[in-house]
């Protein structure tokens, strides 16, 4: 059975249980005159029978929300990836030497993002002080 069925069908029987337990709490508590006597069918019935109304409401909201069934003869949606919007770039992977940005803490790929358009960047030359960028990562670990 489909999610969105099954969550619909749990949904309308909570809703029809927390009303009758409603109705049964209310036709309890209008039959007694004082208000002790009344409060164990507001315990046992009237709360208990909001709470599912509100469950069933919950589950019918979600049912709504997960959509209709596939229809059998069409079959399950094929798969077209993630969307383009959210594909992540591929990470750099140039092998050449290391570059730095002039004043600049770390040692970027050439193809690093960071760095890859900018042209007053220039060659690491193995300075130690350079600490590896953490978007391209330089060096093998």
């Amino acid at each position: 059975m489909p999610t969105a069925r099954f969550l619909l069908w749990c949904g309308l029987v909570a809703a029809v249980g927390g009303a009758v337990l409603c109705v049964l709490g209310w036709y309890g508590i209008s039959g007694e005159r004082f208000a002790e006597r009344q409060l164990p069918y507001l315990a046992s019935c009237t709360v208990p029978g909001a709470a599912l109304l509100v469950a069933g409401a919950v589950l019918v909201a979600a049912a709504a929300r997960t959509g209709p069934p596939p229809s059998p003869d069409t079959g399950p949606a094929p798969d077209t990836g993630p969307a383009p919007d959210t594909a992540l770039p591929p990470p750099p992977s140039s092998g050449g030497p290391p570059l730095r940005v002039p004043g600049g803490t770390l040692a970027h790929r050439p193809d690093c993002p960071l760095v890859a358009d900018r042209p007053d960047a220039v060659p690491a030359a193995g300075d130690p002080a350079l600490a590896p960028c953490p978007v391209c990562e330089p060096w093998p670990p």
